[in-house]
């Protein structure tokens, strides 16, 4: 029995259609993903669902007595309000009982300091006091957008299995693909102002993503193949004199005037890298502290060529420290960082620098370069803004319009757009769509050069890093090598406890051992059909001679009831044997265009 029900939503924003009756049911113990890429609606569809926003058309409907907390992306306090107040105020129960359990909740997110005002925080911090009441908040549903965000590995964990435990309904935007994974049972994609619905994880949406994307493209493939059959049978010159042909005719107006399935454009990541010399970047015995606090002690490393670092650790240990030392942004209490003369960094820092909110886009993009370098060669700041969904009319727009994912794409755009050899990344995957750090992860492993990342984004780890630093006890930081997973299984095997493989590490392991029994089978006619695919268009054509004969026939007899109903027989059978020609017509023509297809990408 559903809960919750989204009946014919439509949203408009201006010129742009965000929702287009789309419908839904949401049932207890659903744990909703929402997915789509920046500007489709997602925080809207949260909203319109929590009551906070209303929609042009439609309704949602709730169940009678159903209790809905909703966690904003920018969450809005009370001046002067301590972090444990608001926190407690919105637990049920006795005064000790709710500030027993709100104690707890802020102190596995990170927050000790439960009697400071919530003013002095920093946005994570009150991003985690805000997730922290919501989750001590008595509800059936949860409404969370962007819950991970600046919260560290081990309190992700620990929401996973929070969550995991939590007997309600969940409904939740996130970019975190192994929380995805773990959390959720059900997948709603926003995709052109549709919703479609998976019931499954991020793993298994992917591979039912596919199949829905093919099977579009399947009909597409048919739709195309049928026009062009019906075209030709149009320039053969059939005259509509019957009601088959007629509608033949009719068919093939619908077929012109069908759709092709929509595809979601792509960040498309292209630039060229500034030579690099022998010398890169060296760390010498740096040290640095806050007060009585040791952030980083005795960190001796020279950065390799090509090499991809992630830097892990607790929020508050020192990460985003150490890139500002790196950067030359902040002086180390001891020791040196020498950089190479041809070291050119990239610097994409965990808050996007103050932008002109009433600066145009593609003013924002033209103070780096009115041109780029690419491998294809020198393009515009325009046509770069276009590979990154900035179409003509957004270029031209004022930046306080856009939305916060949009706005942090357009920041990357700009860290890349002066060509750096080094890329230092904090926290580059906050406010990302999911599609855009998967160009993301394709681009970094085709950069020619030095990357440099601190991310809480475990599959994005796993992804581009091949070293992994770890901020431990006393401000040291201990190497580890390969991705996130391996960092996880190194450090288990030191404690002498077995790490749980994620899932996406296991199917990585198995692609790449399977590979050869996994690969597509190469597309082929067999013999018949190759004959069959050679000669089905004069057999068709003799057919369709055949019923014009058989048509004049009839008239020709139509006084002559035993003849016309003899010719009237013979005219059936033929159309039928024609309509089942056109089938394999439609079917050898649609493989012959694949086929050709897959011989175009071998060789490529």
């Amino acid at each position: 029995m559903n809960i919750i029900n989204i009946e014919h939503i439509s949203k408009v924003f201006g010129e742009k259609q965000v929702f287009d009756d789309i419908s839904c049911g949401i049932h207890q113990g659903d744990k909703i993903g929402i997915i789509g890429i920046n500007g489709t609606g997602k925080t809207t569809l949260l909203k319109i669902i929590a009551g906070l926003e209303e929609p042009d058309q439609g309704q949602v409907i709730f169940q009678k007595g159903l209790r809905v907390t909703y966690l904003p992306q920018s969450p809005k306090f009370p001046e002067h309000a301590t972090v444990l107040s608001y926190v407690a105020d919105g637990a049920d129960g006795a005064d000790w009982g709710r500030e027993s359990e709100a104690k707890n909740a802020l102190n596995r997110l990170g927050i000790t300091d439960h009697h400071e005002e919530i003013d002095h925080l920093s946005g994570g911090q009150k991003k985690r006091v805000a997730l922290a009441r919501t989750l001590v908040n008595p509800a059936d549903v949860l409404i969370l957008d962007e819950p991970t965000n600046h919260i560290d590995n081990e309190m992700a964990v620990w929401l996973e299995e929070y969550l995991n435990q939590w007997k309600g309904a969940i409904i939740m935007v996130t970019h975190d693909r192994y929380f995805l994974d773990r959390v959720t049972n059900k997948i709603l994609e926003i995709d052109h102002g549709k919703l479609y619905s998976y019931t499954a994880n991020y793993s298994q949406f992917l591979e039912l993503k596919a199949q829905r994307e093919e099977m579009e493209l399947a009909s597409e493939r048919k739709r195309q193949s049928v026009l062009r059959m019906e075209l030709e049978w149009a320039k053969r010159g059939c005259r509509a004199r019957t009601t088959k042909q007629r509608a033949r005719l009719e068919r093939l107006e619908a077929l012109k005037n069908g759709k092709a399935p929509v595809r979601d454009a792509e960040v498309e990541m292209d630039s060229v890298e500034t030579r690099m010399g022998k010398k890169t970047i060296e760390l010498h015995h740096i040290s640095k502290s806050y007060g009585q606090k040791k952030l980083i002690d005795d960190f001796e490393y020279i950065v390799l060529k090509n090499q991809r670092l992630g830097i892990i650790g607790p929020n508050g240990c020192g990460k985003s420290t150490l890139m500002k030392i790196i950067t030359g942004k902040e002086e180390p209490d001891q020791g040196t960082v020498e950089i190479g003369d041809t070291v050119k960094i990239g610097y994409f820092a965990q808050e996007v620098t103050e932008m002109d909110e009433n600066q145009r886009v593609i003013d924002y993009i033209k103070d780096v370069a009115e041109y780029v370098p690419t491998k294809d060669g020198r393009i515009t700041a325009s046509q770069m803004l276009e590979r990154f969904l900035f179409t003509p009319a957004m270029q031209y727009t004022p930046i306080g319009k856009l939305s916060g994912g949009e706005r942090r794409r357009l920041y990357l755009l700009k860290v890349l757009m002066d060509a750096p050899n080094v890329l230092i990344l904090d926290e580059p995957t906050n406010d990302l769509d999911i599609p855009t750090l998967t160009i993301l992860e394709d681009y970094l492993d085709s950069f020619l050069g030095i990357v440099i990342t601190v991310s809480h984004d475990r599959y994005f780890l796993d992804n581009i890093a091949d070293r992994i630093f770890a901020f431990e006890a006393g401000g040291k930081l201990v190497q580890y090598e390969g991705g996130y997973t391996d960092y996880l299984e190194a450090k288990e095997r030191k404690n002498g406890t077995v790490v749980r493989e994620s899932e996406e590490s296991a199917k990585k392991k198995a692609d790449r051992k399977n590979w050869k029994k996994d690969a597509p089978e190469k597309l082929k006619f067999t013999y018949k059909e190759q004959k069959e695919y050679e000669t089905i268009d004069d057999e068709i054509a003799s057919l369709e001679q055949k019923i014009e004969e058989l048509d004049e026939q009839m008239m020709q007899y139509a006084t002559n009831s035993a003849k016309l109903s003899e010719i009237t027989e013979q005219k059936e059978a033929a159309e039928a044997t024609l309509e089942e020609k056109m089938e394999r017509w439609v079917y050898l023509n649609d493989l012959a265009e694949r086929i050709e297809n897959q011989k175009s990408l071998a060789l490529l």
